[in-house]
């Protein structure tokens, strides 16, 4: 029965997957999400069932539009296969309980704030906002030991980036900056200071591949948001693990 649902999230993750990408695409351009509906955006053409199905159809059509030829970016079906994994693996760590109603919650939230800031560096506030809500509500019912540590872990997520924002005249964006404040609610004071490093660690790792593999004397902007997402992910899931271990290691 166990594998049964975990096959049935990863299907459903992929279908909310597929649904993320629009979001993500749509809202930071003020876009509606439901119309219109989903089209090439080169030759118009409206996408049917054949063209929707998560995964499978950027395999079907070779990462291209079954129109007019235009390759379909590799987001869309990583960001789909991603979110079902997530969703499936979120399942057989927590099984049913409201702790896996704010998991699911937080996967979709780093999953759309991924694809905006991969497309156009930028975590819009109405995504933050749809989701805060939500999280604190969950939060409430599948509190944190304190309670009150969700509350301080909001206050030092945000305040850390906002100090670091400052001092650095803007070299940490606002999206960034509120975003750890949801990771603050969710993960509590100690995993969000480790997800801070953990995305710094993978940012720097990224930066690092990114200035190797670039032309010459070309330098593209790195978005920061899909590093917090996978540092969060991570935390979430493995935080203790990673605190024990340190602790273990070097006290």
């Amino acid at each position: 029965m166990e594998i049964v649902l975990t096959i049935l999230f990863f299907k459903y993750g992929l279908i909310f997957g597929s649904f993320f990408n629009v979001v993500g695409l749509r809202i930071p351009k003020g876009e509606s999400i439901v119309r219109p509906p989903s089209h090439c955006t080169v030759c118009n053409r409206k996408l049917t069932a054949r063209d929707l199905m998560p995964v499978l159809s950027y395999l079907f059509l070779q990462g291209k539009c079954g129109s007019c030829g235009t390759k379909i970016h590799w987001m869309y079906p990583v960001m789909e296969l991603v979110t079902g994994l997530l969703f499936a693996f979120a399942f057989t760590q927590l099984g049913f309980n409201l702790e896996l109603i704010l998991a699911i919650l937080f996967i979709s939230l780093l999953v759309i704030i991924t694809v905006s800031d991969i497309a156009y560096m930028l975590i819009p506030d109405k995504i933050l906002l749809f989701f805060l809500v939500p999280l604190i509500v969950a939060r409430i019912f599948s509190p944190l030991t304190p309670w009150w540590d969700s509350i301080v872990g909001a206050v030092i997520g945000f305040g850390i980036l906002f100090l670091i924002a400052v001092l650095s005249k803007g070299g940490m964006g606002g999206g960034d900056i509120k975003l750890f404040f949801v990771i603050g609610v969710v993960l509590g004071t100690m995993h969000t200071l480790l997800t801070l490093f953990l995305a710094s660690l993978i940012g720097a790792v990224v930066g690092v591949i990114s200035l190797r593999i670039a032309k010459k004397g070309r330098k593209t902007p790195i978005p920061f948001g899909p590093s917090i997402a996978i540092a969060a992910i991570i935390t979430y899931f493995f935080g203790d693990t990673l605190v024990d271990w340190y602790v273990n290691m070097f006290f």
